[in-house]
């Protein structure tokens, strides 16, 4: 072991000469155990707000969405759709067509986006498990259109499914130069039939509004067009052992054969076409949650920098105390750069100690709360999870030991330094 760990270790453990300086060392210690615990807790608890939201986007998201770079549709007719289909990994490809409209039911109006989808839509399974009062969901049955609209459009409109003939009324602004003074003239209407309600991230839900594919396209005028084209990857499960369960079907697909497949759909569309992932769909808000996190790590930096005080307050103490040894180093032939590394290291063994019992308390923390969920989201009401979700990540973990070292190793040095210095200056003049 060299010298200066060694003595600082041992200046750590043993009594000193005030036990003040003890005191002082050991709330040191603890406040930045206490930020470290903060920073790693808090961190995991915006990881696990990130998987719910991630987990609900990907409910009613397709793994891939393409889209025309140019315009608004897609032409069907020269789409290679049976292509991609045929792509290993590939579940489904899907057509479907977004469009903004009025919805009104009796005196309520709200404008939103319907979503046109092919019956097959209800063969993929996690998008059924958003259905609020059953497993299933169909968009047409025996010529009759249904329309499914998100909970929070539900409540705009005032629509009750369980109310018999629960309909809705879709207004689409015609093509071409229609008329504006006229409504019959300006907007194309049709109604739909309501008996079911899904519910997934709270924007989708309030907005859009799922119909038949054909019924819109009747709807909104396009012939063999559409405004994209959906791709489902089989899960993971699916990939390894070709089965259909409906476990393995709510499972995501592995990252890289979804990059994979992405790849090999953008060497067969070429530049005419956008492939977006779900991240890239969702690009503005996944962006905004992690503006969230970086901002809330900096704060809580700021908190570990200020918890530091405290072991600048220990070290600056322990150098005074420590005036005896340090001269008699010095008489044994130590210079100041052997000196300043043994307090050097003193201060970043303090703020590395305070550093692992924070983060060994704070990763207990998190795994109970992960298992337990003894935090819960306030009493009762309605919530989608319970208690509040963490996930630990090693990324964060690594990050926060990495930030303990940097800022314990810039105030000890600082602190060391200065004190040292001053000291010697001291000795000097003595002389």
């Amino acid at each position: 072991m060299k010298l200066p760990i060694f003595i600082a270790q041992r200046y750590l453990l043993a009594k000193k000469s005030h036990n003040l300086i003890n005191i002082v060392t050991w709330i040191s210690i603890i406040c930045i155990s206490v930020a470290t615990f903060a920073m790693i807790f808090v961190l995991s608890v915006f990881n696990g707000f990130n998987e719910v939201i991630s987990d609900m986007i990907h409910q009613l998201s397709p793994d891939l969405n393409i889209s025309a770079t140019k315009g608004k549709t897609i032409d069907l007719k020269k789409f290679p759709l049976e292509k991609l289909e045929e792509i290993n990994g590939v579940e489904y490809v899907f057509p479907t067509i977004t469009e903004d409209v009025l919805f009104k039911n009796h005196n309520k109006q709200q404008i939103g986006q319907v979503k046109g989808v092919p019956n097959d839509y209800n063969k993929i399974s996690r998008i059924r498990g958003t259905i609020l009062n059953d497993t299933t969901f169909a968009v047409t049955n025996n010529g009759t259109n249904y329309g499914t609209p998100g909970a929070g459009m539900a409540y705009f409109l005032g629509i009750n499914i369980y109310q018999p003939f629960s309909t809705i009324q879709v207004f689409v602004p015609k093509r071409g130069n229609a008329s504006s003074f006229k409504l019959e003239n300006s907007f194309n209407s049709s109604k739909l039939i309501v008996t079911n309600i899904f519910s997934t991230q709270q924007e989708i839900d309030e907005r859009l509004v799922l119909a038949p594919f054909n019924w819109l396209s009747e709807l909104t005028e396009y012939d063999e067009l559409a405004t994209d084209v959906e791709v489902f990857i089989k899960s993971t499960s699916q990939q390894d052992n070709e089965t259909t369960s409906l476990k393995a079907k709510n499972q995501k697909p592995k990252t890289k054969s979804l990059n994979k497949i992405k790849k090999e759909i953008k060497s067969i569309l070429g530049d005419d076409y956008k492939v977006q992932d779900q991240y890239e769909q969702q690009e503005t808000l996944y962006k905004m949650m992690k503006a969230e996190k970086l901002a809330v790590y900096l704060i809580l930096t700021f908190i570990l920098i200020m918890a530091t005080f405290n072991m600048i307050g220990s070290l600056s103490m322990l150098i005074i105390d420590k005036r005896k040894d340090i001269s008699l180093l010095r008489a044994m032939g130590a210079d100041n750069k052997l000196v300043k590394k043994i307090f050097i290291n003193e201060g970043l063994l303090i703020s590395v100690v305070g550093g692992i019992i924070g983060l060994l308390v704070g990763i207990a923390a998190v795994l109970i709360q992960q298992h337990f969920g003894i935090i819960r989201l306030g009493n009762g009401g309605n919530y989608i999870i319970d208690a509040y979700p963490v996930a630990l990540e090693m990324a964060d973990v690594i990050l926060v030991f990495v930030t303990i070292t940097i800022i314990g190793s810039a105030a000890s040095f600082f602190t060391a330094t200065k004190s040292v210095e001053k000291m010697e200056d001291i000795s000097l003049n003595a002389r």
